[in-house]
Protein backbone atom coordinates (compact mmCIF):
# COMPACT_ATOMS: atom_id res chain seq x y z
CA UNK A 1 0.00 0.00 0.00
CA UNK A 2 2.69 2.20 0.92
CA UNK A 3 4.63 1.35 -2.26
CA UNK A 4 1.28 2.57 -4.18
CA UNK A 5 0.84 5.33 -2.70
CA UNK A 6 4.54 6.86 -2.88
CA UNK A 7 4.33 5.95 -6.72
CA UNK A 8 1.28 8.53 -6.83
CA UNK A 9 2.96 10.33 -5.30
CA UNK A 10 5.91 10.49 -7.64
CA UNK A 11 3.45 11.28 -10.30
CA UNK A 12 1.96 13.79 -8.86
CA UNK A 13 5.10 15.81 -8.07
CA UNK A 14 6.59 14.74 -11.26
CA UNK A 15 3.39 16.45 -13.37
CA UNK A 16 3.08 19.58 -10.83
CA UNK A 17 6.99 19.83 -11.78
CA UNK A 18 6.82 19.49 -15.73
CA UNK A 19 3.54 21.40 -16.32
CA UNK A 20 4.62 25.09 -15.35
CA UNK A 21 7.57 24.16 -17.50
CA UNK A 22 5.46 23.84 -20.50
CA UNK A 23 3.08 26.51 -19.01
CA UNK A 24 6.56 28.58 -19.03
CA UNK A 25 7.69 27.64 -22.43
CA UNK A 26 4.71 28.50 -24.09
CA UNK A 27 4.32 32.22 -22.23
CA UNK A 28 7.63 33.54 -21.90
CA UNK A 29 6.84 36.97 -23.52
CA UNK A 30 10.23 38.35 -22.45
CA UNK A 31 12.28 35.99 -24.51
CA UNK A 32 12.10 37.30 -27.74
CA UNK A 33 10.71 35.15 -31.36
CA UNK A 34 13.40 34.28 -33.70
CA UNK A 35 10.82 35.50 -36.40
CA UNK A 36 12.24 33.97 -40.30
CA UNK A 37 11.35 36.22 -42.83
CA UNK A 38 11.85 35.19 -47.11
CA UNK A 39 11.36 38.20 -49.17
CA UNK A 40 9.32 37.72 -51.67
CA UNK A 41 6.94 41.02 -53.00
CA UNK A 42 4.47 41.89 -52.18
CA UNK A 43 4.33 39.33 -48.83
CA UNK A 44 8.03 40.22 -47.64
CA UNK A 45 9.49 43.19 -48.51
CA UNK A 46 12.89 44.91 -47.68
CA UNK A 47 13.72 48.30 -48.32
CA UNK A 48 16.48 50.15 -46.52
CA UNK A 49 16.84 47.40 -43.74
CA UNK A 50 12.84 47.55 -42.82
CA UNK A 51 10.96 44.74 -43.47
CA UNK A 52 7.07 45.33 -44.94
CA UNK A 53 4.53 43.16 -47.00
CA UNK A 54 1.38 41.85 -46.64
CA UNK A 55 2.55 38.85 -44.47
CA UNK A 56 4.60 41.02 -42.24
CA UNK A 57 1.88 43.31 -41.54
CA UNK A 58 -0.25 40.48 -40.58
CA UNK A 59 2.60 39.23 -38.08
CA UNK A 60 3.75 42.83 -36.90
CA UNK A 61 -0.64 43.02 -35.97
CA UNK A 62 -1.02 39.55 -34.61
CA UNK A 63 2.58 39.71 -32.60
CA UNK A 64 1.58 42.66 -31.07
CA UNK A 65 -2.31 41.16 -29.85
CA UNK A 66 -0.31 38.57 -28.30
CA UNK A 67 2.12 40.69 -26.62
CA UNK A 68 5.28 38.88 -27.94
CA UNK A 69 8.56 40.65 -29.14
CA UNK A 70 10.52 39.12 -31.80
CA UNK A 71 13.82 39.98 -34.09
CA UNK A 72 13.67 39.41 -37.57
CA UNK A 73 16.05 36.65 -39.56
CA UNK A 74 16.70 36.82 -43.38
CA UNK A 75 16.97 33.58 -45.27
CA UNK A 76 17.92 33.36 -48.95
CA UNK A 77 15.89 30.67 -50.05
CA UNK A 78 12.97 29.01 -48.68
CA UNK A 79 14.57 25.60 -48.11
CA UNK A 80 17.06 27.33 -45.69
CA UNK A 81 13.63 28.85 -44.19
CA UNK A 82 11.96 25.87 -43.61
CA UNK A 83 15.16 23.69 -42.70
CA UNK A 84 15.53 26.21 -39.68
CA UNK A 85 12.14 26.39 -38.88
CA UNK A 86 12.19 22.24 -38.59
CA UNK A 87 15.06 22.78 -36.66
CA UNK A 88 13.77 24.79 -34.27
CA UNK A 89 16.35 27.51 -34.63
CA UNK A 90 13.44 29.59 -36.17
CA UNK A 91 9.89 30.34 -34.05
CA UNK A 92 7.88 31.67 -36.85
CA UNK A 93 8.58 30.91 -40.51
CA UNK A 94 6.57 34.48 -42.13
CA UNK A 95 6.33 34.35 -45.58
CA UNK A 96 3.85 32.88 -48.59
CA UNK A 97 4.72 29.90 -47.55
CA UNK A 98 2.55 27.04 -49.31
CA UNK A 99 0.73 24.57 -46.88
CA UNK A 100 1.09 20.94 -48.65
CA UNK A 101 2.06 17.43 -47.18
CA UNK A 102 5.84 17.18 -47.59
CA UNK A 103 6.00 20.63 -45.50
CA UNK A 104 3.23 19.35 -42.98
CA UNK A 105 5.35 16.48 -42.08
CA UNK A 106 8.17 18.61 -40.86
CA UNK A 107 6.51 22.10 -39.55
CA UNK A 108 3.15 23.28 -38.05
CA UNK A 109 1.02 25.38 -39.95
CA UNK A 110 -1.43 28.07 -38.81
CA UNK A 111 -4.94 28.20 -40.32
CA UNK A 112 -4.34 29.43 -43.86
CA UNK A 113 -4.55 33.29 -44.31
CA UNK A 114 -4.19 33.69 -48.19
CA UNK A 115 -5.76 31.69 -50.98
CA UNK A 116 -2.95 31.50 -53.71
CA UNK A 117 -1.91 29.24 -56.63
CA UNK A 118 1.03 28.91 -59.33
CA UNK A 119 1.01 30.99 -63.02
CA UNK A 120 3.36 31.50 -65.81
CA UNK A 121 5.62 34.36 -66.41
CA UNK A 122 6.72 34.97 -70.19
CA UNK A 123 8.53 37.65 -72.00
CA UNK A 124 6.43 40.17 -74.23
CA UNK A 125 8.41 38.98 -76.96
CA UNK A 126 7.90 35.43 -77.42
CA UNK A 127 9.31 34.08 -80.79
CA UNK A 128 9.74 37.36 -82.29
CA UNK A 129 13.03 37.65 -82.41
CA UNK A 130 15.14 37.98 -85.22
CA UNK A 131 17.52 35.02 -83.81
CA UNK A 132 14.43 33.29 -83.70
CA UNK A 133 13.14 34.30 -87.07
CA UNK A 134 16.70 32.73 -88.79
CA UNK A 135 16.77 29.40 -87.32
CA UNK A 136 13.13 28.96 -88.27
CA UNK A 137 13.54 29.89 -91.92
CA UNK A 138 16.67 27.35 -91.55
CA UNK A 139 14.86 24.80 -90.19
CA UNK A 140 11.96 25.07 -92.66
CA UNK A 141 15.05 24.87 -95.68
CA UNK A 142 14.08 28.26 -96.95
CA UNK A 143 17.89 29.38 -96.32
CA UNK A 144 19.17 26.76 -98.77
CA UNK A 145 16.84 28.27 -101.62
CA UNK A 146 17.82 31.76 -100.35
CA UNK A 147 21.34 30.79 -101.00
CA UNK A 148 20.39 29.84 -104.49
CA UNK A 149 18.59 33.06 -105.38
CA UNK A 150 21.69 34.97 -103.99
CA UNK A 151 23.70 33.50 -106.43
CA UNK A 152 21.08 33.92 -109.17
CA UNK A 153 21.42 37.62 -108.27
CA UNK A 154 25.07 37.79 -108.46
CA UNK A 155 25.72 36.05 -112.19
CA UNK A 156 22.85 37.90 -113.49
CA UNK A 157 25.07 40.84 -112.44
CA UNK A 158 28.25 39.82 -113.85
CA UNK A 159 26.09 38.59 -116.87
CA UNK A 160 24.09 41.80 -117.16
CA UNK A 161 27.57 43.68 -116.92
CA UNK A 162 29.08 42.11 -119.79
CA UNK A 163 25.79 42.24 -122.01
CA UNK A 164 25.36 46.01 -121.34
CA UNK A 165 29.44 46.99 -121.88
CA UNK A 166 29.32 45.37 -124.93
CA UNK A 167 26.58 45.92 -126.43
CA UNK A 168 25.36 49.94 -124.62
CA UNK A 169 27.77 52.37 -125.58
CA UNK A 170 26.32 54.68 -123.02
CA UNK A 171 27.63 51.73 -120.09
CA UNK A 172 30.27 52.91 -117.47
CA UNK A 173 33.12 51.99 -118.54
CA UNK A 174 35.16 51.46 -115.21
CA UNK A 175 34.34 47.81 -114.05
CA UNK A 176 33.38 48.68 -110.47
CA UNK A 177 30.66 51.40 -111.36
CA UNK A 178 29.36 49.26 -114.68
CA UNK A 179 29.23 46.38 -111.80
CA UNK A 180 27.28 48.32 -109.13
CA UNK A 181 24.79 49.66 -111.88
CA UNK A 182 24.13 46.10 -112.99
CA UNK A 183 23.64 44.82 -109.22
CA UNK A 184 21.51 47.87 -108.85
CA UNK A 185 19.25 46.84 -111.96
CA UNK A 186 19.31 43.31 -111.02
CA UNK A 187 17.92 43.96 -106.96
CA UNK A 188 15.44 46.37 -107.89
CA UNK A 189 13.40 43.66 -110.61
CA UNK A 190 14.19 41.15 -107.66
CA UNK A 191 12.82 43.12 -104.75
CA UNK A 192 9.94 45.61 -106.61
CA UNK A 193 9.79 43.85 -109.40
CA UNK A 194 9.97 46.62 -111.69
CA UNK A 195 13.29 47.69 -114.18
CA UNK A 196 15.26 50.97 -113.79
CA UNK A 197 14.70 52.95 -117.40
CA UNK A 198 16.79 51.04 -119.72
CA UNK A 199 17.71 51.35 -123.28
CA UNK A 200 16.06 48.88 -125.68
CA UNK A 201 18.54 47.71 -127.82
CA UNK A 202 16.42 44.55 -129.57
CA UNK A 203 13.09 45.81 -130.11
CA UNK A 204 10.53 43.69 -129.62
CA UNK A 205 12.27 40.83 -128.31
CA UNK A 206 13.99 43.36 -126.21
CA UNK A 207 10.70 44.12 -124.26
CA UNK A 208 9.51 40.74 -123.98
CA UNK A 209 12.79 39.70 -122.61
CA UNK A 210 12.64 42.64 -120.16
CA UNK A 211 9.26 41.35 -119.31
CA UNK A 212 10.07 38.50 -118.62
CA UNK A 213 12.84 39.66 -115.94
CA UNK A 214 9.87 41.28 -114.54
CA UNK A 215 7.72 38.22 -114.49
CA UNK A 216 10.71 36.43 -112.06
CA UNK A 217 11.35 39.58 -109.98
CA UNK A 218 7.93 39.09 -108.92
CA UNK A 219 8.29 35.58 -108.23
CA UNK A 220 11.11 36.32 -106.16
CA UNK A 221 9.68 39.07 -104.05
CA UNK A 222 6.19 36.81 -103.08
CA UNK A 223 8.24 33.93 -102.39
CA UNK A 224 10.66 35.55 -99.52
CA UNK A 225 7.54 37.33 -98.60
CA UNK A 226 5.15 33.99 -98.21
CA UNK A 227 8.20 32.48 -96.81
CA UNK A 228 9.27 34.89 -93.92
CA UNK A 229 5.05 35.21 -93.29
CA UNK A 230 5.09 31.47 -93.36
CA UNK A 231 7.81 31.38 -90.40
CA UNK A 232 6.64 34.14 -88.53
CA UNK A 233 3.24 32.35 -88.28
CA UNK A 234 4.75 29.15 -87.53
CA UNK A 235 6.58 30.45 -84.78
CA UNK A 236 4.10 32.66 -82.73
CA UNK A 237 2.12 29.17 -82.96
CA UNK A 238 4.84 26.77 -81.97
CA UNK A 239 6.46 29.24 -79.27
CA UNK A 240 3.33 30.98 -77.57
CA UNK A 241 3.18 29.76 -74.59
CA UNK A 242 -0.44 30.19 -73.03
CA UNK A 243 -0.30 27.17 -70.07
CA UNK A 244 1.09 23.93 -68.97
CA UNK A 245 0.79 22.58 -71.75
CA UNK A 246 3.44 24.88 -74.16
CA UNK A 247 6.06 24.28 -71.60
CA UNK A 248 7.29 21.06 -72.74
CA UNK A 249 10.70 20.73 -74.06
CA UNK A 250 11.09 24.49 -72.95
CA UNK A 251 13.36 25.87 -69.91
CA UNK A 252 11.34 26.74 -66.79
CA UNK A 253 12.98 28.68 -64.26
CA UNK A 254 11.62 27.93 -60.64
CA UNK A 255 12.59 29.35 -57.37
CA UNK A 256 14.74 27.18 -55.03
CA UNK A 257 13.14 24.93 -52.26
CA UNK A 258 9.40 26.00 -53.32
CA UNK A 259 6.41 24.29 -54.26
CA UNK A 260 6.85 25.00 -57.73
CA UNK A 261 10.40 23.06 -57.86
CA UNK A 262 8.83 19.96 -56.69
CA UNK A 263 5.99 20.69 -59.52
CA UNK A 264 7.56 21.50 -62.13
CA UNK A 265 10.00 18.08 -61.95
CA UNK A 266 7.03 16.01 -61.22
CA UNK A 267 5.70 17.51 -64.59
CA UNK A 268 9.21 16.29 -66.14
CA UNK A 269 9.76 19.78 -67.04
CA UNK A 270 13.52 20.99 -67.85
CA UNK A 271 13.97 23.46 -64.90
CA UNK A 272 16.54 26.06 -63.85
CA UNK A 273 16.50 26.98 -59.95
CA UNK A 274 17.19 30.11 -58.75
CA UNK A 275 17.43 32.18 -55.16
CA UNK A 276 14.91 34.55 -56.12
CA UNK A 277 12.64 35.83 -58.35
CA UNK A 278 14.56 38.91 -59.63
CA UNK A 279 17.14 36.69 -60.77
CA UNK A 280 14.61 34.65 -62.44
CA UNK A 281 13.06 37.54 -64.28
CA UNK A 282 16.81 38.30 -65.41
CA UNK A 283 17.26 35.22 -66.61
CA UNK A 284 13.67 35.35 -68.45
CA UNK A 285 14.60 38.65 -70.27
CA UNK A 286 18.67 37.08 -70.94
CA UNK A 287 16.74 34.25 -72.76
CA UNK A 288 18.47 31.61 -70.13
CA UNK A 289 14.81 30.48 -70.25
CA UNK A 290 11.31 30.35 -71.62
CA UNK A 291 9.16 30.88 -68.96
CA UNK A 292 8.82 31.28 -65.05
CA UNK A 293 6.62 29.28 -62.95
CA UNK A 294 5.94 30.86 -59.02
CA UNK A 295 3.53 31.60 -57.06
CA UNK A 296 0.28 33.66 -59.24
CA UNK A 297 0.29 36.79 -56.70
CA UNK A 298 4.06 37.02 -56.42
CA UNK A 299 4.33 37.42 -60.58
CA UNK A 300 1.25 39.24 -61.24
CA UNK A 301 2.88 42.23 -58.53
CA UNK A 302 6.15 41.84 -60.33
CA UNK A 303 4.36 43.28 -63.67
CA UNK A 304 2.53 45.76 -62.07
CA UNK A 305 5.51 46.96 -60.34
CA UNK A 306 7.90 46.60 -63.18
CA UNK A 307 5.92 47.85 -66.39
CA UNK A 308 9.16 48.51 -68.37
CA UNK A 309 10.29 44.82 -68.04
CA UNK A 310 9.37 43.04 -71.30
CA UNK A 311 7.29 39.90 -69.00
CA UNK A 312 3.85 39.61 -68.44
CA UNK A 313 1.93 36.37 -66.96
CA UNK A 314 0.08 34.31 -69.24
CA UNK A 315 -3.10 31.38 -68.82
CA UNK A 316 -5.17 30.79 -65.84
CA UNK A 317 -4.07 30.01 -62.18
CA UNK A 318 -3.22 26.10 -62.02
CA UNK A 319 -2.62 24.10 -58.90
CA UNK A 320 -4.26 26.22 -56.23
CA UNK A 321 -2.97 26.00 -52.54
CA UNK A 322 -3.21 28.06 -49.52
CA UNK A 323 -0.57 29.93 -47.49
CA UNK A 324 0.10 29.81 -43.93
CA UNK A 325 1.94 30.70 -40.91
CA UNK A 326 4.77 27.73 -40.18
CA UNK A 327 6.19 26.85 -36.58
CA UNK A 328 8.08 23.92 -35.42
CA UNK A 329 6.83 20.60 -34.59
CA UNK A 330 4.71 20.58 -31.27
CA UNK A 331 5.04 24.27 -30.81
CA UNK A 332 3.08 25.78 -28.06
CA UNK A 333 3.03 28.51 -30.15
CA UNK A 334 0.76 27.36 -32.84
CA UNK A 335 -2.91 27.65 -31.19
CA UNK A 336 -2.37 30.92 -29.84
CA UNK A 337 -1.41 32.66 -32.63
CA UNK A 338 -3.73 30.54 -35.00
CA UNK A 339 -6.39 31.58 -32.90
CA UNK A 340 -5.31 35.76 -33.28
CA UNK A 341 -5.17 34.72 -36.71
CA UNK A 342 -8.62 33.88 -37.03
CA UNK A 343 -9.52 36.66 -35.26
CA UNK A 344 -7.71 38.80 -37.54
CA UNK A 345 -10.04 37.38 -40.77
CA UNK A 346 -13.20 37.50 -38.51
CA UNK A 347 -12.27 41.39 -38.19
CA UNK A 348 -11.58 41.77 -41.97
CA UNK A 349 -8.26 42.79 -41.23
CA UNK A 350 -6.76 40.81 -43.77
CA UNK A 351 -9.39 41.56 -46.39
CA UNK A 352 -7.85 45.25 -45.38
CA UNK A 353 -4.39 44.17 -46.02
CA UNK A 354 -5.05 42.32 -49.53
CA UNK A 355 -7.00 45.46 -50.85
CA UNK A 356 -3.45 47.37 -49.15
CA UNK A 357 -1.11 45.32 -51.61
CA UNK A 358 -3.27 43.86 -54.46
CA UNK A 359 -5.80 46.30 -55.00
CA UNK A 360 -10.09 46.30 -54.48
CA UNK A 361 -10.22 43.54 -57.22
CA UNK A 362 -8.23 40.92 -56.06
Amino acid sequence: MRNWCGLAGSIILLLMVSWPQGAAQAQQPSQPLNVGLFVNPPFVMKDKGQFTGMAVDLWEGLAAKLGRQYRYVQFDTVHDLVQATASGKIDVAVTNLTINQSRAELLDFTQPWFDGGMRIMTGTEQGKGFGNLITGLGDAGFLKAYAWIALIIVTATVLLTFFDRWFDEAFPKRWRDGFAESFYTVMSVATSGKSPSRKNLFGWAGRIWQGLWLVCGIAVLAYVTSSVTSVMTTLSLTNKINGLADLTDKPVGVLTGTVEEDFARQQGLQTLTYAGLNRAVEGLVNGDIDAIVADAPVLEYHVYTHPDLPVKVVGPLFEPDKYGFALPRQSLFTRPLTIELLGAHDMGEIDDLRTKYFGSDK
